[in-house]
Parts: structure tokens; sequence; C-alpha cells
């Protein structure tokens, strides 16, 4: 499904855009519109953003549950701060495997609105000062001239969100196309072996049947060869073919 990643400081109206495009979705087209965010693993923000090894757990917890929804018809948006680059990278190779479009919103605050917005909340939602200010200073603001963050929406807070040119991002653009880093790699022929064995007692037995009528220098034919081959080369090479098989099996 097409994913919105949505980015920016904390307490910068990430989550009222993120309902706002659900609401809009909704109401526009009959695709089902999953929100998947921090609020949904039921974690308490302060330790999580204190402690980098559960930082990194919530991370892969939002990202393996986007992978979950992922797919070419419904649509996704990743509510979260979402501040480093790495990880809006993975976000785009993972869209790149489902191969579907994405696009990127982001809430441009200054730190002294959202440390005011964080302020004003209910104090079990506050951001402890000291993790804000933390999350603010390691914030990577996203960059439209990187693949991984472009097309880029940059909505300031009294914007209202240009619905109808993220939908057309969504809907109308090619899925960016899948690199050998995304695809899974064909499995080996299980006849492969089989089929080994079978071209070298082709190519033997007609070495075979050359010898009673050739010579060192005359030309024959190898079975799925275009051209002729020197009969004394040919035999030098089978030796070696030999030898190499009895090395590897």
């Amino acid at each position: 499904m097409p994913l919105v990643v949505i980015c920016g400081y904390p307490c910068s109206g990430k989550t009222k855009r993120a309902e706002e495009l659900k609401e809009y979705f909704d109401r526009n087209t009959e695709r089902r519109v999953y929100i998947v965010g921090d609020g949904a693993l039921g974690v308490d923000r302060n330790s999580v953003y204190a402690d980098s090894q559960k930082e990194k757990e919530v991370r892969a917890s939002l990202k393996a549950e986007v992978e979950r929804k992922v797919n070419k018809d419904d649509i996704v948006i990743l509510d979260s701060v979402n501040y480093i680059k790495g990880y809006r990278y993975e976000l785009f190779c993972l869209i790149k495997h489902a191969q579907t479009p994405h696009c990127l919103v982001y809430c441009l605050t200054s730190d002294e609105q959202s440390s005011s917005w964080n302020r004003s909340r209910n104090p079990a939602e506050q951001y402890s000062q000291d993790i804000f200010d933390a999350l603010v200073q390691r914030f990577e603001a996203p960059d439209s001239r990187n693949r991984w963050d472009s097309p880029l929406f940059t909505i300031l807070k009294d914007d209202n969100l240009p619905f109808e040119s993220i939908s057309d991002a969504l809907f109308k653009r090619k899925a960016p196309p899948p690199n050998q880093s995304t695809q899974s790699q064909p499995l080996t022929s299980v006849n492969f072996l089989y089929e080994l064995d079978k071209i070298t007692q082709e190519v033997l037995m007609e070495i075979f049947n050359s010898q009673k009528t050739s010579v060192p220098g005359d030309l024959i034919s190898v079975p799925g060869a275009t051209e002729k081959i020197s009969f004394l080369y040919t035999i030098v090479h089978v030796l070696k073919l030999f030898f190499y098989l009895f090395i590897i099996f």
C-alpha cells in the first residue's frame, strides 16, 4: 500500500496531520487506511527515548508493523518522530521491495513552538524537557534531494494539507524500481547437478566418437556450441574439467 511517512519535532502536530489525512482518504477513496504510530505500542515515550536500546526496539516494531500492512492497494500512515535519515532510508527500501509509492510529510515548527505545545499537554503525555531537547538536537531534517525523502511536503503550523498533491504523489506516480538489495534472489535450480552431468556426458560421447575418425588438429562439433573446435584442444580441456570436478566433489 502507499506509505505516508510523517516526521517532525516532538509535539509538532504530526498526529493531527495523520488524522486529517486518514479522514480525507476515508472520505474520498475506497481504500483502507491504517495509522501506525507510537501510541499504538503503549510505551512510555520518556523511558523509550532515554534508552537507546529501547528506542531501537520501538523503531523496529513500527517498521515491522508497516511491513505487515504494506501492499499495493491500501494506505499506511506512519505517525512518529522519524528523525533519523537512516531509518527513513530503511523505510524507502521497504516500499521499493513492496513496489509501492510513498511520500514524506514534514511538520515544520520551531523548537520554541513545539516546546510550548509540549508544556500545554496533559502531564502524563508530556516529554520531559531533557528528552525533548535531546530529540530536537538529534533531529535530521528531511531533504527533497534525497530519494528517500522525496516527494516531500513541508507543512507549517497554520498551513492546510495539500491533500490532492499528496494523493497524486501516492496514486499517480510509479513505484520506485526494485534493485538487487530489495529483491528476493532466485533459487538455484534443483536439477543443476543432473543437467551438468547430462551435458558432460554428451560432450564426452562426441569426443569418444570423434576419436575413431579424427586426428589432432581436426575440427569437431561439440553439443551446445555454435562453432567447431580443435580435437586436441577439446581433449586437453576435458582433462582439465575432470580435474576441477575431482577437486570440487
